[in-house]
C-alpha cells in the first residue's frame, strides 16, 4: 500500500501531529508513506527529517494549475494508492488531480475541525470518504448534508511511550520553588480566546478561598497571552499563576500536575485532555464537541458547562480537596487512554478504512 498525505497549512498544531504520527505508525506497518505539502510546510520539514519522501507544491489557491499538475505527477511517480488530504485548499487540489490519471488513488479527507465548513464538495463530492476525529465532528459534517455512509470517526491518538508517568520525573515544583505539597493545577493549550483562559481566571480566586495553598501553571504562547498577562495583574494573581510559555517538555510538564483543566468554548476532540490522562492526571474538561469522549466522567475526571466560572471552581476544588479521587482517577484515566487513544489504535483503524476502500475499488 502506497499512501501519500498532502496538507496546505505551513503551520504546525495538532493537525500537523496526529498526521506525522500516524505516517510513522503506518511506516511500522509496512506501508509506503509520502507527503506532498506546501513550500516551507512545517509539515513537510519534520517529516523530511524522518526520512519521509516529500514533494513541496505551491499551492497558491484551490485551483493552481501548477499543483494540480504537480498532485498529478505524484500520484503517477509513486503510484499512489490512498491520497489522505487535511486542509480545503488541498482537498481540492488533490480532488481535481485524481481525476486528470486513469487508475487515481481513492482520496480520503481527514477533517480535525468543528468549524462550520465552506465547501461542501470537499466532503460530498471529491473524497471517497471522510475521516473524522470526533463523534462531534462527524454528527455537524451529517448534520450538514454529508451523506452518512461516508463519514467514520477515528479518534486521534497519543504516542503513549512519550506519555507514560513511569518514564519521567516532575519538575515544575522545583523549578517554579513551589512547597512539595502546594496543590498545582495546569493547562497546556495555545493561549487563545476560545480555550477559555478568561473563565479559568475567573474562578481561580473562588478556587484559591478553598484551597489556598493551590498554584497553578499555563503552559503555552499565543495572541492572547497579553490579554491574560493584564488580566491576572488586574486580579492580583501573579504569584499564584504561573505562565511557562512554549514548553518541549510536555510529559514533565503534565508528570507535575494534580489536575489538568481546560475550559475550552470549541474543540473537534481536545488531544491534550488525551496526554494528561496517559499521564496519570485527573482532568477537567467543558462538554463541547468532541470533549466528551475523551474522558469518562466520574471516572478518568470531570465535565463543566462551557463559560461558567463558577461550576469550573467547584469541579477544580473536589478534585484538588481529594487525594483518593485524584489516585483513583489517575488510574483509570491511564487505562482508559491504552485502550482507546494509542496511535497504534489511531493506525489500525486508519488502515482498516484504507484497505476496505482499496477492496471496494478492485
Amino acid at each position: 500500500m502506497r499512501v501519500l498525505h498532502t496538507e496546505s497549512s505551513t503551520g504546525w498544531g495538532g493537525q500537523e501531529n496526529r498526521t506525522l504520527q500516524e505516517a510513522i505508525q503506518m511506516r511500522l506497518r509496512g506501508v509506503e508513506v509520502f507527503f506532498a505539502c506546501r513550500r516551507g510546510a512545517k509539515l513537510g520539514q519534520r517529516a523530511r527529517a524522518l526520512g519521509f519522501p516529500v514533494d513541496e507544491l505551491p499551492m497558491k489557491n484551490s485551483f493552481d494549475p501548477v499543483s494540480i499538475v504537480g498532485l498529478a505527477r505524484i500520484f503517477r511517480r509513486h503510484r499512489i494508492d490512498i491520497a489522505n488530504t487535511h486542509s480545503g485548499r488541498d482537498t481540492l487540489l488533490a480532488g481535481v488531480a485524481a481525476r486528470l490519471i486513469p487508475h487515481r488513488p481513492r482520496i480520503v479527507r481527514t477533517r480535525h475541525l468543528i468549524l462550520p465548513i465552506t465547501s461542501k464538495a470537499t466532503y460530498s463530492v471529491l473524497p471517497d470518504h471522510v475521516v473524522c476525529v470526533s463523534r462531534a465532528v462527524q454528527d455537524y459534517l451529517a448534520s450538514a448534508g454529508v451523506p452518512v455512509a461516508m463519514l467514520s470517526t477515528i479518534p486521534t491518538g497519543v504516542d503513549t511511550d512519550r506519555f507514560d508517568p513511569a518514564a519521567v520525573e516532575p519538575i515544575l515544583r522545583a523549578e517554579l520553588n513551589l512547597p512539595a505539597d502546594a496543590p498545582l493545577i495546569g493547562t497546556v493549550a495555545i493561549l487563545r480566546m476560545k480555550k477559555g483562559y478568561q473563565d479559568l481566571i475567573a474562578a481561580i480566586p473562588r478556587v484559591l478561598a478553598a484551597v489556598p495553598a493551590a498554584h497553578f501553571v499555563f503552559a503555552g504562547d499565543g495572541p492572547q497571552r497579553g490579554n491574560i498577562e493584564r488580566a491576572l495583574a488586574d486580579a492580583n494573581l501573579n504569584a499564584r499563576v504561573h505562565l511557562l510559555g512554549l514548553r518541549s517538555d510536555i510529559p514533565r510538564v503534565l508528570k507535575s500536575l494534580d489536575v489538568f483543566v481546560l475550559p475550552t468554548h470549541q474543540e473537534a476532540l481536545g488531544t491534550s485532555y488525551i496526554e494528561a490522562q496517559a499521564m496519570g492526571v485527573p482532568v477537567i474538561g467543558t462538554r463541547v464537541g468532541g470533549v466528551p469522549d475523551t474522558l469518562r466522567e466520574g471516572e478518568t475526571g470531570l465535565l463543566v458547562p462551557a463559560h461558567e466560572p463558577s461550576a469550573l471552581a467547584d469541579a477544580i476544588i473536589a478534585l484538588a480537596s481529594d487525594r483518593e479521587q485524584r489516585q483513583r482517577m489517575s488510574k483509570a484515566g491511564r487505562s482508559w487512554v491504552l485502550e482507546e487513544y494509542t496511535v497504534q489504535r489511531m493506525a489500525e483503524r486508519m488502515h482498516a478504512l484504507y484497505e476496505r476502500l482499496l477492496a471496494a475499488r478492485r
